[in-house]
């Protein structure tokens, strides 16, 4: 296969999964959300420090992530072979936010990586107040 081929049909893959992530956020699609989440899955979060690992905190998170905004839009995206670069606009409660999704796909087409970044502080500081409380409620971090 030549490299001008081997280049087509990763931007066809590329295009592919970047169709199946905006399925997932604009359609609320979580079926297909656990479907492409590689079982190792590291997310990142903008609030904490170490990445929780695997697919069911990860999905659950993005899940809850998306039931928070309010006015998500995407605005432009980056890609470089196997990861994106994706920058949105949000509303958390009454504050507007910036951030930069950056999602990498492992060679079976599953996001294995996954890292969140937002601004400004305040609107970071409510996200992290809404969904410490989800995860408490689910029991994926202890109750203060």
């Amino acid at each position: 296969m030549s490299q001008v081929t081997e280049q087509r049909v990763e931007e066809v893959s590329m295009s592919e999964r970047l169709k199946q992530w905006h399925q997932v956020v604009s359609d609320k699609d979580f079926k297909l959300l656990y479907e492409i989440l590689a079982d190792d899955v590291e997310f990142h979060s903008p609030t904490v420090w170490q990445p929780k690992q695997g697919k069911q905190i990860t999905a659950y998170i993005l899940k809850t992530v998306i039931g928070i905004f309010e006015n998500f839009t995407y605005h432009r995206q980056f890609i470089e072979k196997d990861s994106v670069a994706l920058e949105f606009s949000a509303k958390v409660g009454d504050k507007k936010i910036k951030g930069i999704d950056l999602i990498h796909w492992n060679e079976h087409g599953e996001i294995d990586h996954f890292e969140v970044l937002i601004r400004p502080l305040n609107g970071l500081q409510l996200m992290l107040e809404l969904m410490s409380a989800e995860l408490q409620k689910a029991g994926f971090v202890a109750k203060e």
